[in-house]
This record gives structure tokens, C-alpha cells and sequence, in this order.
């Protein structure tokens, strides 16, 4: 057996399980979680007609590489999105489809960390687990990089040693971050290809969110974007990850692409024909039907945008909150232990939340996620509401 398994901490969601177990919550009131980020909207129709429409695609065997039709599908998609010339996206080198992100995230690192006793991979802290336990299971060390308020919830990426860069063979961004909706900079991603260059590094940046943003006039760039204003038109060391999970509300789709640099994604794919992790055919003409409409993805956007306004006019007052840059998260500070806050919440309000620090590791004595929690605004309107007031009524109870 793997003695790297030995390595992996528990799920966050296993470690708040533990945590409530004991704890008794009112039965007056019912349900309702907000610690689980999977999307509650209704998803598209007509995604879910195209799926019907070619389920006798089911007898073809798929190939790694997906239809042409779906990369080039998400190519274009590519280009009018981060605003990259008509053709800059080469849909046979540039792309390659994948079953979600998070099999993606995994899979990539195993392929791309080469075993020397040193290496190391950068993620931001707090962080999407899979990017420590692909580090671990791949054979390198995680390096954490504390998000604070201080930085805009981003790494200072100007405090990395030397040394550090070196020894780096990844660097996971996440842009919109999970869990605290910040934005990485145009600027830093400019900053950081010029650094992976210098250091022969790749960034991969899990872009998954990024289609849940505040303004329809001004989309969050993302690294192709940062790659077009410098001119790189290879994508070298760099790659993106996306899903149409969060933008259109299809996490059982299992459909995602990665995108970049066309050397990596060409060991990538050997590496996936070995994997056997093939997206089936019916799955990759209802993706084509969802990369190719943004009316419902527009949409969606409305739909957090209440929400977030609704959930804030009622927990401003009472917490330490603001509006994230994007996701669909709120990552508030808390007025007590951010653990004993989760608990108590739950027994008195029967309302599930994560603790931050199940999303951030210990560094040298401090955790950027302690006290603080996140709320995945994914529930409908109505109870994200009647969460958000039962939530300033505990804190109010903590005051008396």
C-alpha cells in the first residue's frame, strides 16, 4: 500500500461531522446547510435535452482527446471570455476535457511532479484540499501561503524566498479563491509568469469560479488573459482549469477542460490515456450546448447577486463581513473560536457552516482560516435568508 496515504489529512467535511456529532440541534427549527459549495440552482434544459438527445452515443467508446467539436467549442469560449485574438486558442494543442476539476487538479499533479526529495508545491492557505493531497500522493511537499485580510485574502507572493522559487514545481492559484472570493491581480499573474519563467515552474490556475463575478460590465481576468497582455501566445508554463459545475450549475456533469500551454497538456493527455478517465460522448455534446450559451450562466450571476445582497444587509451589522471579489462564498470573522462558533450555531440554530481553519493548515503557529467561517451561499434565496437571521440572532445571544 502507499505510505503517502498515511500523509492525508481528513476531508474538512469529516472533521465537521466529528465535530457536531454530540451536539443536539433544535427540532422547531429545520435544516439548513451552507458548508457544502455544490450549486442548488436548477440547471440548464437544454443541457439536459442535448444529454437525452444522444444517449445512443453511449455504445462509442469515448477517445481522451474529446470531439473536436467540444474543443473547439471551448477554444471560442476561451477567446471571447479572456478577450484572446480570434485563433490564439488552438483547439488541438491548447485543450484538453476533463471530468471536473477536482479529478483534473489530482491527475495533472501526478503527472507533472517530478520525484526529487526537495520539490515542492505552492498553494495558496486556505486552499481546496485536492492541491495538498495530490502534492502529498504525487510525491512532493506543500508549501502554504497564507491568504490574509492584510493582503486582500491573496498570497504576498513578494515574502517567497529565493529558495523557495527553486524548489517549485507547481503553483496553485485559485482566482476566484476558495473559500474567500479574492481575485488574483492582472499585475501578480504578470508577475508570477515572469517568476515561473525565471524558475522553471507552471502555475495552474483553478479558475472554477470564475464565472461567478459582481459587475457584467467588467469579468475578472484570468491567467490567459494575463497571458495575452504579455504577448504569450504559447501559454508557456501556464494552464487553466474550469468547469461548468459552478457556472452552469452542473456539478453531475463531471465536465471541465484544462487549457495552456501545449507541451504540458501534451504529457497531460499521456498521462490521462493511461489514467482512463475518458468524458463519455453524450456528456461532451451537452457540454458544447453549455459552453456555447451565457444567457443562463448571466442568469445564475443575477440569482447570487441577491443573495449576497439579501445575506449582507443582515450580517454586516452584526460580523466581520464583506462582499468577495467572486465565488459564491462569504469568509466572515467570527466573535468567538471558529470551531465553538460552528458547534453552537448548529445546537442553537440548527444552521451548518464550515470552520476555517478545517480549510488552512498551521504555519508556524498561525492559521489563516481561525476564526473565521465560510458560508457557501448556495441554498435558495428564502433560506439563505432565514440562515443569515438566525445566524445574527446567536451572535446577538453571545452578547447578552
Amino acid at each position: 500500500m502507499n505510505d503517502a496515504l498515511n500523509l492525508l489529512q481528513p476531508y474538512p467535511f469529516e472533521k465537521l461531522r466529528a465535530l457536531l456529532t454530540d451536539a443536539q440541534p433544535p427540532s422547531d427549527k429545520r435544516p439548513i446547510a451552507l458548508s457544502i459549495g455544490e450549486p442548488k440552482h436548477q440547471s440548464p434544459d437544454f443541457v439536459a435535452k442535448a444529454l437525452a438527445d444522444n444517449l445512443d452515443q453511449l455504445s462509442v467508446y469515448p477517445t481522451t482527446l474529446g470531439i473536436p467539436a467540444l474543443r473547439e467549442a471551448i477554444a471560442g469560449w476561451c477567446e471571447r471570455r479572456f478577450g484572446l485574438n480570434q485563433g490564439a486558442v488552438d483547439p488541438a494543442q491548447h485543450v484538453l476535457p476533463v471530468n471536473g476539476t477536482r479529478e483534473a487538479l489530482f491527475s495533472f499533479t501526478q503527472a507533472m511532479v517530478n520525484r526529487l526529495p526537495d520539490a515542492l508545491v505552492l498553494s495558496p492557505n486556505p486552499f481546496y484540499q485536492i492541491y495538498e493531497g495530490a502534492t502529498l500522493l504525487a510525491g512532493a511537499t506543500p508549501h502554504y501561503l497564507p491568504c490574509t485580510a492584510e493582503n486582500g485574502f491573496n498570497p504576498d507572493f513578494d515574502r517567497v524566498s529565493e529558495d523557495i522559487w527553486k524548489r517549485t514545481q507547481i503553483l496553485f492559484l485559485c482566482s476566484p479563491g476558495n473559500p474567500t472570493g479574492a481575485l488574483v491581480p492582472l499585475e501578480t499573474l504578470k508577475k508570477l509568469i515572469a517568476l515561473a519563467d525565471e524558475h522553471d515552474f507552471i502555475i495552474a490556475a483553478d479558475e472554477c469560479y470564475s464565472e461567478l463575478y459582481f459587475d457584467e460590465d467588467q469579468p475578472p481576468p484570468g491567467l490567459l488573459t494575463a497571458c495575452a497582455a504579455l504577448g504569450r501566445n504559447d501559454f508557456k508554463r501556464c494552464v487553466v482549469f474550469h468547469s461548468l459545475s459552478k457556472r452552469s450549475n452542473l456539478p453531475g456533469l463531471r465536465s471541465g477542460f484544462v487549457a495552456g500551454d501545449a507541451r504540458v497538456l501534451k504529457a497531460f493527455l499521456l498521462y490521462r490515456t493511461y489514467h482512463g478517465c475518458a468524458m463519455s460522448v453524450p456528456t461532451q455534446l451537452a457540454s458544447i450546448a453549455a459552453w456555447k450559451d451565457e444567457s443562463h450562466v448571466r442568469a445564475n450571476r443575477d440569482m447570487y447577486r441577491e443573495k449576497f445582497a439579501a445575506v449582507l444587509d443582515i450580517l454586516a451589522p452584526v460580523m466581520d463581513v464583506q462582499l468577495p471579489d467572486g465565488g459564491f462564498y462569504l469568509w466572515p470573522k467570527t466573535p468567538i473560536d471558529d470551531q465553538r462558533f460552528t458547534r453552537e450555531l448548529y445546537a442553537h440554530e440548527h444552521v451548518t457552516l464550515v470552520p476555517g481553519s478545517y480549510l488552512s493548515r498551521e504555519v508556524d503557529g498561525f492559521n489563516p482560516g481561525a476564526s473565521r467561517v465560510r458560508l457557501a451561499l448556495v441554498a435558495p434565496l428564502a433560506d439563505c435568508i432565514e440562515a443569515a437571521e438566525r445566524i445574527r440572532a446567536f451572535i446577538l445571544s453571545l452578547e447578552s
